[in-house]
């Protein structure tokens, strides 16, 4: 690694323009960014890949090592990722710092506390919390009902035992009795706020707006009622401040903000992508898990919020994970097996239609694995070519930068050509149309059904005038349909809408489906269990 100055050097930061948090690793300060800002835009590449699976795909260590390959032929590039979360880290995913020759490091550093982000994301969710429960216990004044608060606490960390709980017993010294709730803390909504704010006065203002409950008469109760938004987005000055690192070829990289896809937006802050684009020729940024989820959040969420849309999207599988979808055991994926792979091409070809909704040039790279044989390869080759789309074989784990130069050769092209992006939906469509539209058009569903709740809840939307926002769909990654054994490329099923909640601070409305839950739980055997650290500070068992 390289001191963290000499990163920012590389894309036209001082060390005026930096707060180092030791010396590989720093946030961009307010007037870096403003000076960062001055700049004319780079192009931007997105990178989202198939449903995940058991047998792994690869995302976030291909758009590590796109970015090193572009700068490895000459190109100014530079990475915008999201932060780990310690759900997966101590779960059964692991981190999101890459694999192999291509990762961002310090790796430990950035899937542990980092600079403290997801703390004070933390901190100022349950410090609102907090504030509420004071309310109700100093008089109540705002006459909040007790039963109808919907915000949550939240812990960075897989708890399925904080799922619901009990809270306030004890007698009237410990505030109010009444059931109260966890989700993880990517989840949370200020987690979406800090990823979706420009600066501190769009903060403050977002934080203002948030829902937290409603009266006994069914009225909206806001933070700006509780006059707390200063207080909230205080704890949050620092965490809004994007932080830098490198790849391990040195690339300069932008990590900040860490909502799941599933059942967030998933994608890094905008404020980090804007401002790579402002830094680097190429920006890389990765939405999380498939197409179907961060994909599309990026698209029809983010997109109309950064400077400009994707210049170009590269949809990530891996032939192993195509087998998987098209039925191959996964204790047999290392044997050669065509029909599978025949099969399980639908779902990377569902994918590549998926993204092409958008007007923007689409590109395939496949991820290399050892056990790929040459007629695998070939075989997808001809069936991306069938396809109509370019693809590479990026051997990128093992060779780093070497092995993905034809890969960013085809980014450097198709980045070239003309895009004319376009959402897959409007504004101001209803919010039941718009969530028809997700589930026909990218999901393949041919009929939604809502809950008794769901349903009270959009006519909610509708006498309160939140009808116009967005929405974003909290959905199994592992298959496009509801129900994540449904592998492949299922069609004519019926999605399921069990909630929907109006997050007015992030400005879109969450849709949860199937048995999706927004605060997970850790595996039988957690990744913990093989995780230490020795006397001189090392590591292990961290992937």
């Amino acid at each position: 690694m390289k001191n963290i100055n000499e990163i920012a050097n590389k894309v036209g930061l001082g060390s005026e323009d930096i707060e180092p948090y030791g010396h590989y690793k720093a946030k961009i300060s307010a007037s870096g960014i403003r000076k960062a800002m001055k700049n004319d835009d780079g192009k931007l590449i997105l990178v989202t890949s198939i449903n995940p699976t058991p047998a792994g795909e690869g995302k976030s260590t291909v758009a590590i090592g796109l970015a090193d390959s572009l700068q490895a032929i000459g190109k100014k590039s530079i990475l915008a990722l999201r932060e780990p979360s310690l759900g997966p880290v101590m779960g059964m995913k692991g981190g999101a710092t890459g694999g192999g020759y291509a990762q961002v490091v310090p790796m430990e550093d950035i899937n542990l506390h980092f600079t403290g982000d997801m703390h004070a994301l933390t901190s100022a969710t349950n410090t609102l919390a907090a504030l509420i429960d004071n309310h109700l216990h100093q008089g109540n004044t705002l006459n909040i009902d007790p039963r109808r608060i919907i915000w949550k606490r939240a812990l960075d960390i897989n708890d399925r035992a904080l799922r619901s709980i009990t809270i306030g017993l004890g007698g009237p010294a410990n505030s109010i009795p009444r059931q109260d709730h966890f989700e993880i803390t990517v989840a949370s909504e200020l987690m979406a706020i800090l990823c979706l704010s420009q600066d501190i006065d769009d903060l403050k203002e977002r934080i203002s707006n948030i829902l937290i409950a409603y009266t006994y008469d069914k009225k909206p109760i806001f933070v700006r009622d509780l006059r707390v938004e200063g207080a909230i987005a205080m704890l949050l000055k620092d965490a809004l401040k994007p932080n830098m690192v490198q790849t391990l070829e040195n690339t300069p990289a932008i990590v900040h903000g860490g909502p799941f896809a599933n059942i967030a937006h998933g994608c890094n802050s905008i404020l980090a992508t804007n401002l790579a684009m402002k830094l680097g020729d190429y920006t890389i940024t990765e939405a999380g898990f498939g197409a179907d989820l961060g994909g599309e959040k990026f698209m029809d969420i983010v997109t109309p919020k950064l400077s400009h849309a994707p210049n170009a999207v590269v949809v990530v599988a891996t032939i192993r994970a195509l087998k998987y979808n098209g039925g191959q055991a996964l204790k047999n994926l290392q044997n050669e097996d065509l029909n599978a792979l025949n099969l399980g091409f639908k779902n990377l070809k569902r994918h590549v239609q998926n993204m092409r909704y958008y007007h923007v040039p689409v590109v395939v790279a496949i991820n290399k694995f050892a056990t790929d044989t040459d007629n695998e390869i070939k075989l997808l080759q001809t069936l991306c070519d069938e396809l109509g789309v370019e693809v590479s074989v990026a051997d990128i784990h093992h060779n780093g930068s070497k092995g993905g130069i034809d890969l960013a050769k085809m980014v450097v092209r198709a980045a070239d050509k003309d895009a004319n992006y376009a959402r897959l939906y409007e504004d101001a469509q209803p919010t039941i149309e718009k969530i028809d539209t997700i589930a026909s058009e990218i999901y393949g569903a041919n009929n939604v059904e809502y809950s008794q709740k769901a349903l009270r809840q959009l006519q909610t939307l509708k006498d309160n005038v939140w009808d116009d926002l967005p929405v974003c769909i909290a959905k199994t990654q592992y298959s496009l349909s509801d129900n994540p054994k449904k592998l492949g490329s299922p069609r004519d099923f019926t999605l399921h809408v069990k909630e929907i909640v109006p997050k007015l601070g992030a400005g879109f409305v969450v849709v949860l489906t199937g048995s999706i839950l927004t605060m997970p739980g850790l595996p039988k055997e957690p990744a913990a269990l093989n995780m230490d650290v020795d006397n001189d500070g090392r590591i292990s068992g961290l992937f």
